[in-house]
């Protein structure tokens, strides 16, 4: 039995219909079956000459983007295949109203369907960072961040899907990161 989904994304509202079963253009899949995924995505709705990257907005001030990425998740390391898409991420801006670990879930849920909304939510936690995370889930790695304004308050967060494979190469460049700082 279908389920319908909504995203809020301030005027922006994005809905599907979905089965419950993953999407076809989750990473690992070719480039051309995440093209044609995004094309009949019935959320995703590209404009012409959208192909991997998909922006929504009404205003500057509340956006929607996904994007397909057929590179690993952070750095570019040699040997990276571009073969297959490796990574897609989901970017919520919302100055009105804020973007909440929640509503980057709810869109994970939407955008992907249940099977992969239960695997991120079930997935442990393997390393934390300021205003972040990355788990490790049984099909795919996330991470997923929040990007404060002010005390309490994010303007802005994303989750990103990713390989497994590429996992450690994240917690490593994460933490040099940190260890930068």
């Amino acid at each position: 039995m279908a389920k319908n989904w909504v995203i809020g994304i301030g005027m922006v509202t994005l809905a599907i219909a979905t089965s419950g079963q993953p999407g076809a253009a989750i990473p690992g899949q070719t480039i051309e079956e995440a093209i044609a995924w995004i094309q009949a995505h019935p959320t995703l709705k590209p404009a012409p000459g959208e192909r991997l990257l998909v922006r929504k907005f009404d205003t500057p001030a509340k956006r929607f983007t996904f994007q397909a990425l057929p590179l690993p998740v952070g750095r570019l390391a040699p040997g990276a295949s571009t073969r297959v898409i490796r990574s897609e991420e989901i970017l919520l801006v919302d100055l009105v109203n804020g973007v909440s670990r929640d509503r980057l879930s709810e869109s994970l849920r939407t955008i992907y369907g249940a099977n992969i909304y239960h695997d991120y939510n079930r997935a442990p936690t393997v390393q934390t960072f300021p205003n972040g995370e990355l788990r490790e889930g049984d099909f795919f790695a996330y991470q997923i961040e929040l990007f404060p304004s002010r005390p309490d308050f994010s303007e802005a967060g994303r989750i990103i899907v990713f390989l497994r494979a590429d996992l450690d190469k994240r917690q490593t460049e994460i933490k040099e990161r940190l260890e930068g700082l």
